[in-house]
Order: C-alpha cells, then sequence, then structure tokens
C-alpha cells in the first residue's frame, strides 16, 4: 500500500497535533501532555544529533567544491550580498510593521513580568566566541558559530593543499553523504514529530497566551509573509526573472519541515535536494546552502528581533530613535550568523538588545511565546536559503530553466522514486 504523499502527511500531523493538543489542555490529560513532549522532544533531538558533523563536513564539502565553479569567487561574494541585501528589506518590513501597529501596547505586560536570559549576546562574546579553546566543544556543546568557523578553515586549507588533501576530501564527503541518508530517515518521521510539537504547544500554552501577545505575533507572522510571499516573489520576476510560483512549487517541501522543526540546519538536506530541483548548479548549491542554513535568518534575524526590540522598549517605556533603527538594521544584516541555524533566536535577540542598550530582562516576556513564533520565523529563513542561490544562478546565467519549471514533487517521494529508477536502468553485469 502506498503512502499519501509527504505534505499531505506534515499537514495531516499538523490538524492531528493541533486536535489532541486541544483535548489534552481541555480535559487535562498529563498521560498525552508527556507524551506529546515526549514525541516532539526525541524527533527534535534526533534531527539535532546530525547537525554539528553535518555542518562540520557541510561547510567543508562546499568550500572544496567552489574549485569546480566557474567565477567561484565571483559567486561566493554575489552569495553574501544577496544575503545582506534581502535581509535588510527584511529588518525594514519589521521595523515599519512595529511602528505602525505598536505591538508592547495594550497587553498588560509589565516589566516585573520580564526576566533575564540565562546566557545573553554581546559582540563582544560573538566575535571572541567564533574561535573554540578546543575541537572537541564546539561539536559536544553543538556550538554552530564554532564549528562553522573550523570547517572553513579546514576547506581554505585543503584548497591550498590541492592534491594532499584528496583522500580527506574523499573520506570527507562520504561522510556527509552517509550523514545525510541517515538524516533522510529522521526527516520521515517529520510527520509523527509534528503532531507532538504542534500537540503539546498548544497543549502546554493554549491560545490565551496567544491572545495576549495578539499584536506581536501577528506581527511576526505578517512581517514573515510579506517578506517570504510578498518580497522574495517581486525579486524572483524583476531580478532573477523567472515565475515565483514555480520557485514556491519547487521549495515547499523544505518550507514546510522547516515550520514543523523550527531548524534550518536540520531542514538543510531537504533545502540542498529542492534547490538543485530548481535547477541550481549542484556544486554552488552545496556552497550556498549549508552557508545560508547558518547565516542567512531573514526571520529569525532580522523580522524578528526589530518587532521585540520595539515590544520591549514599548513595556519598558524607552524611546527609540532614527539612531537606534538604523543599529537594529545594521545588528541584523551583520549578526546574523549568531542566529547559527538553530530553533529559537535568544541569542540574536540578546545581541540586538545589548547594542541599542535596552533591558535583557525583556528577553523574558517572549519566551512563552516563542515556539509558535519560531515556526514562521524559519519556515522564511529556509525560503530566503533557497531563494538566493535561485537569484544569484539566474543572474549568473547558469540557473537551469527546465529544471526551474519541472520541479514540483515532494523531495523524499522523488529521492526514492529517482534512486529506483536508476537501479532498474542500470545494465547487467556481464558473467
Amino acid at each position: 500500500m502506498s503512502l499519501p504523499p509527504f505534505w499531505v502527511q506534515i499537514v495531516a500531523g499538523l490538524v492531528l497535533g493541533v486536535v489532541l493538543g486541544w483535548i489534552t489542555r481541555s480535559h487535562d490529560v498529563l498521560w498525552l501532555h508527556t507524551t506529546l513532549d515526549k514525541v516532539g522532544h526525541i524527533f527534535v533531538q534526533l534531527l539535532k544529533l546530525a547537525v554539528a558533523p553535518l555542518v562540520f563536513f557541510a561547510i567543508l564539502v562546499s568550500i572544496t567544491n567552489l574549485r569546480k565553479v566557474n567565477n567561484a569567487a565571483r559567486l561566493a561574494t554575489r552569495t553574501l550580498l544577496w544575503f545582506m541585501i534581502t535581509s535588510l528589506i527584511a529588518v525594514v518590513i519589521g521595523i515599519v510593521i512595529g511602528l505602525l501597529t505598536n505591538p508592547g501596547a495594550g497587553t498588560g505586560l509589565t516589566p516585573k513580568d520580564g526576566q533575564k536570559p540565562e546566557h545573553a549576546g554581546s559582540w563582544l562574546d560573538f566575535l571572541t566566541g567564533i574561535i573554540p579553546t578546543d575541537v572537541i566543544t564546539p561539536f559536544t556543546e553543538l556550538n554552530v558559530l564554532q564549528i562553522v568557523f573550523m570547517a572553513v578553515v579546514a576547506g581554505i586549507a585543503a584548497l591550498k593543499l590541492g592534491e594532499k588533501a584528496q583522500p580527506i576530501l574523499t573520506f570527507a564527503e562520504s561522510v556527509l553523504e552517509l550523514l545525510q541518508k541517515a538524516l533522510w530517515w529522521v526527516i520521515r518521521l517529520a510527520p509523527i514529530g509534528t503532531v507532538g510539537l504542534i500537540g503539546y504547544a498548544i497543549a502546554e500554552y493554549g491560545w490565551h497566551l496567544i491572545g495576549k501577545y495578539a499584536t506581536f505575533t501577528a506581527d511576526v507572522y505578517i512581517g514573515c509573509a510579506l517578506v517570504m510571499f510578498g518580497v522574495y516573489p517581486l525579486l524572483l520576476a524583476t531580478v532573477a526573472k523567472v515565475n515565483p510560483v514555480q520557485f514556491f512549487k519547487g521549495a515547499w517541501p523544505a518550507i514546510q519541515l522547516a515550520f514543523v522543526s523550527r531548524s534550518s540546519v536540520g531542514t538543510m538536506p531537504v533545502t540542498v535536494k529542492v534547490t538543485e530541483r530548481l535547477g541550481v548548479p549542484k556544486e554552488y548549491t552545496s556552497f550556498a546552502v549549508p552557508f545560508g542554513a547558518t547565516t542567512k535568518m531573514d526571520g529569525c534575524a532580522a523580522i524578528y528581533p526589530a518587532l521585540a526590540a520595539i515590544f520591549i522598549a514599548q513595556i519598558f517605556g524607552v524611546e527609540l530613535g532614527v539612531k537606534e533603527y538604523v543599529l537594529i538594521a545594521l545588528v541584523s544584516v551583520i549578526g546574523s550568523a549568531a542566529t547559527a541555524g538553530l530553533t529559537g533566536a535568544t541569542v540574536m535577540l540578546t545581541l540586538t538588545l545589548s547594542t541599542l542598550g535596552l533591558p535583557l530582562e525583556g528577553v523574558g516576556l517572549l519566551m512563552a511565546i516563542d515556539p509558535v513564533l519560531d515556526m514562521m520565523r524559519t519556515a522564511t529563513n529556509v525560503a530566503g536559503q533557497a531563494l538566493v542561490p535561485v537569484i544569484v544562478a539566474a543572474r549568473e546565467k547558469i540557473l537551469d530553466l527546465d529544471a526551474y519549471h519541472s520541479a514540483s514533487a515532494s523531495p523524499v517521494d522523488e529521492d526514492e522514486s529517482r534512486e529506483a529508477e536508476r537501479k532498474v536502468s542500470l545494465p547487467p553485469v556481464a558473467a
């Protein structure tokens, strides 16, 4: 018996999670509450299990793969430039929405409701924290930024060594393929994980919490939607000169998984697949997407901190001026790597607040609502991580337009069908 398409499974998991969460909260079903928590927690832990080695080997291989691409330096520069341009647009949208809606007004929240986070980000911590003290701790403590640093250094060193580094690169490529295959198995569990994550969020926080943060929640979702379904299609139509609807057909499997998993890095193998199937050359995709998964965060590092800063400033009665809004934009464009592609955006938020001189206690006001917001933020992040390679590839005339216009199927289902077709089409081995 064939299973329904993967996206149908995800939607079914989403609906079932909402129903079970509502039943749990309405009837105080303790065992169901615990079960939903465990199911969601195990799914996220399985995703995180592969994060550290996946990031390291993906970045290492992506840097060395640039030697196979013509105008590699130009492509890398254009990619980073478009990362910054789209982040700047996103943060401006966040600021404008915040100024128009005053999300901190009428909530009933006071400074006493806030509390300082256990871990706060600052520019000094950000800059000094990039360099690890040893090679083991970043992997055990899942410090993605330090893992990226080591991978970049190793990748550049491998390029300098040339042929001498080939055995290491062959090993790295094999390990990367192994990790991606194992992560595909985890991704197939996404419908079940969806039930646990969504169900637990509703059971734990209920709808009344969203009501208290109604304006702020709506602002984040509207801001992300404007970027994802307004700015991105506009850039695709005017800059890349391709059909925006086709982009979302191709990228949707990664976007929906990001919404559920709340992890750009965990979604990275799917993002790589959909970006390749949108016609972006594999060698360029293997560079752009891993870097995007760790540094390109239009939702978590642009829209959200801008709105959160305005929200917290209003709660604490702090007046923000033009200088502060410019600082928000600069922090969002330059410091987005601090989010590191994991669930949540607390580090980026504390970095923004500390730069503006706003009370870090304000972070505590937003912690409860964070899981609800993080779904839309991460979906926006991943959409942007697929968008930029498409734009750059189109501008550089290396986008396969035939592949772009035909991309539509779920990456999991299509990956398996293509693999099956490849095996069937192999010629028999002569005895």
